[in-house]
């Protein structure tokens, strides 16, 4: 029998309108996102539902916003989600996972992304980065590119989202050095991307700091089911590794492409992606080739569901 994994988009998969309908529909859901807005002191349903877009992109705004939507979906399945066997986040979709899994409650998993946001873009203010998006080199030579292109500027791996695809952080001069090298090293493309700052990098170590210390607050349970961290792209039902895991990721990479390694290893035949948008679908078809992908992203998406079979 197919094992069956969660999957939780991060950032980039928002969208204005997302969670409008889940909003609606549920008292608990809006429960959800007026705590985050006296969290964030920021109207977070209307920002999700109205944009404009540029501001919803932004990092402090964003995180949260995603995350909402997730545990909307979540907050409305209820018993009617199906069993799996994993759970797996991408970046800020981590916590989504471990709420589903009862390591974080879904309150406290909202207080520390709106807290990881707020860090990670003052982190960008302070510390001014971009990223670029690496396709067609092979980890070891995209991580030579990144050593030789320090030269010029911080610059490592921030995410290693499929075979294909490599995400590089760090200062201007550094990744557009690297970009530069990664085309000469035979990449088919190297482009840079229009991000807030340099993520998953050594840049964010202010965020890393300030995370460390509010996650001493919260209490992290034993996961009644498996997460996969994005630091190890392996699963763990340990809760002290997994506070320390979740500081880590703040500046070292996302291992997605390991994940989805890891996942098809262990004989995950159905994804299910829960919250806006299917990026981690489209990775999954490509990498995984699973049985069966199903998005949850609206409540059209809840109502039609059909439960897996064996």
């Amino acid at each position: 029998m197919g094992k069956t994994a969660l999957l939780f988009p991060g950032q980039a998969s928002q969208y204005v309108g997302m969670g409008q309908d889940l909003h609606q529909h549920s008292q608990r859901v809006r429960e959800l996102y007026d705590l985050a807005s006296r969290e964030m002191d920021q109207d977070i349903a209307r920002l999700s539902f109205e944009g404009p877009p540029e501001e919803l992109k932004r990092t402090r705004f964003t995180q949260p916003a995603i995350l909402l939507h997730s545990l909307a979906v979540l907050t409305i399945m209820k018993d009617n989600l199906p069993e799996f066997d994993y759970a797996a986040g991408h970046s800020l979709g981590e916590y989504a996972a471990l709420a589903i899994c009862g390591a974080l409650s879904f309150e406290d998993a909202i207080r520390a992304v709106v807290r990881r946001a707020a860090l990670m873009e003052e982190a960008c203010s302070s510390n001014p980065g971009t990223m670029a998006a690496i396709m067609g080199l092979s980890v070891q030579t995209a991580e030579d590119v990144c050593t030789r292109a320090s030269a010029k500027g911080i610059v490592v791996p921030a995410n290693f989202n499929s075979s294909a695809q490599i995400v590089v952080s760090g200062t201007l001069a550094g990744v557009e050095e690297a970009a530069t090298l990664a085309r000469a090293a035979g990449a088919k493309r190297a482009v840079m991307l229009e991000v807030g700052g340099a993520f998953h990098s050594p840049l964010m170590e202010p965020a890393r700091t300030g995370l460390s210390r509010f996650l001493e607050s919260l209490t992290i349970n034993t996961p009644n089911k498996p997460v996969i961290p994005n630091v190890t792209g392996q699963a763990t039902l340990d809760s002290t590794d997994i506070k320390g895991l979740l500081v880590r990721q703040v500046t070292s990479p996302v291992r997605w492409a390991q994940t989805m390694t890891f996942m098809k290893e262990q004989g995950v035949t159905c994804t299910i992606e829960i919250g806006p948008g299917r990026v981690l679908t489209g990775l999954a078809k490509r990498e995984m080739r699973p049985e069966q992908m199903i998005n949850l992203d609206t409540l059209e998406d809840i109502q039609t569901f059909a439960p897996i079979t064996a």
